[in-house]
This record gives C-alpha cells, structure tokens and sequence, in this order.
C-alpha cells in the first residue's frame, strides 16, 4: 500500500503507537523516527522497574524469558509489538512492515507529526533506556 513517516518527538507513547498499530493492519508499511524523544507518562523509575522486572524473568540463558532489549527503537518496536496480533498472519506481517529509528535518517519528507497534550508528569524514551543499562 502506502509509506508512512511519524515522527516521535513530544508524542505520549501509547497515543501514537495506537496509530501505527491501525495503520500496519490496515496494510500500510510505518517507519517511526525520533524514538527516543518519544514520551512515556507517568514516573521513569517506576516504568524502568516494570521493564527490568520483565527482563528477569527468564533469567538463566539466552533462550529463556522476555528479551526487552536496551536501545531506544528496539524497545519502542518492542512496546508495539504488543499491540499487534502477532499469532495471526496478519499481526506478523503488520510488524515486518514497521521500521523504527533513533534520530531522522535520510531526512525524511513528508513526516506526519502528531500533537496533543503533554501529561504533567513525564519522561522520554532516551532517560528510560538510560536507566535500563
């Protein structure tokens, strides 16, 4: 179908992964740029926790447990996989179709950006991955 561009800075996380979500399952392939200014409401600490008590799961070896991986596209595309129905075709060929990036890299045109409001209390994508290492 069509190429769509978002671009994350100042997007509360849930509101725009919304968005992709619907947009990969109706066809559309999405890349998503700036994924670490990317915001996440509430407090920092306590989403990180939630992440790392995840990744230690499965603690034992490389093929046990939840993998929540530490750079700020994969753990975004990550986050968004959950949206998808990933046990259907439909799911798993929606999230090939998704492409995440740190920063804007071939100065992409005709971004979509999304506005709405900032929650009071907040933190970016970048400060969570700087916690989780």
């Amino acid at each position: 179908m069509s190429k769509l561009v978002y671009d994350g800075t100042d997007c509360v996380f849930g509101r725009i992964a919304s968005v992709v979500a619907k947009e990969l399952l109706k066809g559309n392939s999405v890349d998503l740029i700036n994924c670490e200014a990317i915001i996440v409401s509430g407090d920092k600490k306590v989403f990180a926790k939630k992440v790392l008590t995840k990744r230690d799961m499965g603690s034992g070896g490389s093929m046990k447990g939840p993998k929540y991986p530490r750079v700020a596209d994969r753990l975004v595309k990550r986050m968004i996989r959950g949206m998808l129905p990933r046990d259907r075709m439909k799911g798993q060929d929606a999230f090939r179709r998704l492409k995440c990036y740190v920063g804007n890299p071939d100065e992409a045109k005709d971004v979509i950006k999304l506005t709405h409001k900032k929650p009071m209390k907040f933190s970016t994508i970048k400060e969570i991955v700087r916690i989780l290492k």
